[in-house]
């Protein structure tokens, strides 16, 4: 297992390099752009140039867009989604393989679960040990693995997902508002302003949409 690690470390390197993850996008796009009528490579550049122009054209509705700042929107777009939707088939990928390690350990299928078991004990000590090294001395380590690691009942020590979601959205929002502030008072760019402007036409288009019930 060491030894994979070993050979897989450089390749993971290149692998998580920005340009090189550029650079794949872009000729990923370029590949499904070049597929033959008919295939599912085509059906795939197909929707996502669909979505690519529908984006713009909600763009389009809110500012006036010259041929130059599209030609770039549309690339930038066309990247940006290719790369997410990358991301997510990516992290998909690796839940998937998450779980089929969890059967194989818990089941000791093909007798890996003392591998898998040595690994996951040598992660768990490495994220453990930087709470560790702050451990007063005159608190034992249980107590303080109870207290701020693995809690008696089992239980996770950090709120439910709902929670940290709802609090992920509500620091997003108040950052992309301050740094919009910041930016529409020392720059000429109106960042706040055309924020708001897209909440609006958002909510309009919303209300627009929804049926009158009478």
């Amino acid at each position: 297992m060491e030894i994979v690690r070993l050979f897989l470390a450089p390749i993971r390197r290149i692998v998580k390099f920005p340009l090189v993850q550029l650079a794949f996008v872009v000729i990923l796009i370029t590949t499904l752009q070049a597929a033959d009528e008919g295939t599912l490579q085509e059906r795939i550049f197909i929707f996502l140039n669909n979505l690519v122009e529908a984006t713009t054209n909600f763009f389009s509705s809110i500012w006036v867009i010259k041929p130059f700042t599209r030609a770039w929107l549309i690339s930038g777009l066309m990247i940006t989604y290719v790369y997410i939707a990358c991301l997510a088939l990516i992290s998909l990928f690796l839940f998937v393989i998450r779980i089929i390690l969890d059967i194989v350990g818990r089941w000791n299928l093909f007798w890996l679960r003392n591998v898998i078991a040595k690994e996951r004990g040598i992660a768990a000590y490495r994220a453990w040990l930087p709470l560790e090294k702050i451990r007063p001395s005159q608190i034992p380590q249980s107590v303080w693995e109870e207290r701020y690691g693995w809690p008696a009942d089992n239980s996770p020590p950090y709120p439910n997902l709902l929670h940290r979601l709802i609090r992920q959205l509500i620091s997003s929002l108040i950052a992309i508002i301050v740094i919009s502030l910041i930016i529409e008072a020392y720059t000429p760019f109106p960042i706040f302003t055309w924020t708001v402007q897209i909440i609006k036409n958002l909510i309009s288009r919303l209300i627009a949409k929804t049926p009158n019930i009478t």
